[in-house]
């Protein structure tokens, strides 16, 4: 058998130290990934509000208060925030007219690709100083009877996608700091509406 001389042999271990090296540094990422996704798992949901099974949002057609006739589907290709509630509009309305339109404010410049609805469920009429407050909320007239088609009836914020699905729905007194992180999470994600 032929002899290897002292620094051919030196050479041969230190390739396979090399070769040793790299395959580690292209392994250990892989498995430390695998670790922190065994060992630290991320939350199931990490947004705020409830995220409702896929289906379209009820036909909701009324009278806005200028006495045009309104359909929400003919709001299709925009983001929707929905809340229902009596014309009276109590303190708990005023909140969350308040929290929706904080938390469109909030998007910046994506904020013109959402619309604020509010369905109003009985003949009273709104305070002007509601509808003052903001001349872009679509306040609309209709029937109680369509509310109960909502996934919780009037007790509930409710985000429709430009598709006319009802996704998410939140409390009518939402955190507007989660509630905007929501949108925004939303509105970034889709390049719809």
């Amino acid at each position: 058998m032929p002899e290897v001389s002292e620094p051919a042999a030196r050479g041969t271990r230190g390739s396979r130290r090399t070769l040793l090296l790299i395959a580690l540094v292209a392994i250990a990422p892989v498995v430390a990934s695998t670790l922190v996704y065994v060992f630290f798992p991320r939350p199931a949901a990490v947004n705020y509000g409830t995220l409702l099974p896929i289906g379209a949002a009820p036909d909701t057609n009324g009278t806005a208060l200028d006495g045009a006739p309104f359909q929400l589907s003919a709001l299709r290709g925009k983001w929707l925030l929905v809340i229902a509630s009596g014309g009276a509009c109590d303190d708990r309305c005023r909140g969350a007219l308040y929290a929706t339109r904080q938390a469109r404010t909030i998007q910046g410049r994506e904020q013109d690709r959402m619309v604020r609805v509010w369905l109003i469920t009985d003949a009273a009429t709104p305070p002007a100083d509601v509808l003052r407050v903001d001349p872009a909320l679509i306040a609309v007239r209709v029937d109680g009877a369509v509310i109960a088609r909502w996934p919780a009836g009037a007790g509930a914020i409710y985000v429709v996608d430009p598709h006319g699905n009802v996704v998410l729905q939140y409390p009518v007194d939402p955190d507007i700091k989660r509630l905007a992180k929501d949108l925004k999470r939303l509105l970034s994600a889709s390049s719809i509406g």
